[in-house]
């Protein structure tokens, strides 16, 4: 089992105290947050794409390329890049360059965007949604597969025995297809081979597990052995329960709330909070025990060999994003791995 966390540079405006981090002050932070992430052994950090104000991090592969050279082990992967606006050569090209910097450590996680700013912003049309993102997934992994590339499709210009460089070290370089419950999606990621990261944000975690076993069959029957499935979902540690709820609770409120009002769902109360934090609640907010005994559950469920936590959400406290980051790798990870490894052998 992978653990790792994942990030979208939020700058929300700090609830307690009503004042709001720089971007700069942000990106900073954040390289202070995959540091310590690849010295306590965690095994991926992930960045997100978007083009909001209240995120500092529209361009993924830029920061993952300043964190390759300041890092030895952990993998750096996009979390997501927005393909269906994106250029799948420059992504491409992006990526295969934090592979160079990094010694093979690099990943793309391409998705169709859950936010559409970016669809205007790069003159694409919304109707076009699924197409996009289909016809571009289909030019990237063309560009992974091959040296030169022989293609055509209605929403880029073709290419005629083009060649695309640099060329990553890892021949191929990994493509997941992330998705938040689209079945057309998982089945789209299983008929293409390719691992799948499911998100999951709220109410109970058991019920995309149908997703997960869509996944499975769709390779099964376009002939591809097992692929990998990722968990990737909200979460914070800290030394006590108390501790973990208080400090989480505020700043997750705010922004669950902030989008209730874009997408038509009710303000975020405790109540609700508390419910999302039990065992079979998409929270994994607790104590490095109760975290660990989430995870585990969820993998009784999913069967899955990756989790990706998301801790730094809003405005949460730079020093205890930093200790929930400590105690997921020193604490939690090595209980799961050691889990997972006894189910696995159990089971051979």
């Amino acid at each position: 089992m992978e653990l790792g966390v994942y990030t979208f540079g939020d700058v929300h405006r700090d609830p307690r105290t009503g004042t709001t981090i720089s971007p700069e002050q942000r990106v900073r932070n954040l390289m202070e947050e995959i540091e310590l992430a690849d010295q306590v052994g965690l095994d991926v950090f992930g960045l997100g794409e978007h083009h909001r104000p209240d995120y500092a991090i529209s361009a993924p592969s830029v920061v993952l390329a300043a964190a390759a050279v300041r890092t030895t082990q952990i993998r750096l992967t996009s979390a997501v890049t927005v393909l269906s606006s994106e250029d799948p050569v420059r992504v491409f090209q992006q990526f295969a360059t934090v592979d160079l910097l990094s010694g093979g450590r690099a990943e793309i996680m391409a998705g169709r965007g859950s936010f559409i700013e970016s669809f205007p912003l790069f003159g694409y049309d919304l109707d076009d949604y699924d197409e996009l993102f289909a016809e571009k997934l289909d030019l990237l992994l063309r560009l992974r597969d091959s040296g030169r590339v022989t293609w055509s499709g209605r929403h880029r210009a073709a290419l005629v025995d083009q060649p695309v460089y640099p060329r990553p070290v890892q021949e191929p370089i990994p493509v997941w297809v992330a998705v938040g419950g689209n079945p057309q999606s998982v089945v789209r990621a299983g008929a293409l081979g390719l691992p799948l990261a499911l998100a999951i944000i709220g109410g109970e975690p058991e019920r995309f597990a149908p997703l997960a076993a869509l996944h499975r069959r769709a390779a099964a029957q376009y002939g591809h052995g097992p692929l990998a499935v990722s968990i990737n979902g909200h979460g914070f540690v800290a030394d006590t329960t108390q501790a973990a709820a208080d400090s989480f609770f505020t700043t997750y409120a705010e922004v669950m709330t902030q989008l209730g009002r874009e997408r038509g769902w009710g303000a975020m109360t405790r109540e609700q909070f508390d419910a999302l934090t039990g065992l079979r609640g998409a929270l994994a907010v607790g104590s490095p025990e109760q975290v660990a005994e989430k995870i585990l559950f969820q993998h009784e469920v999913f069967g899955h060999q990756r989790y990706l936590m998301q801790s730094s959400l809003g405005a949460a406290p730079h020093r205890e994003v930093l200790r929930s980051i400590e105690l997921l790798g020193t604490e939690v990870a090595p209980v799961v791995r050691a889990e997972v490894a006894r189910r696995t052998s159990a089971s051979a």
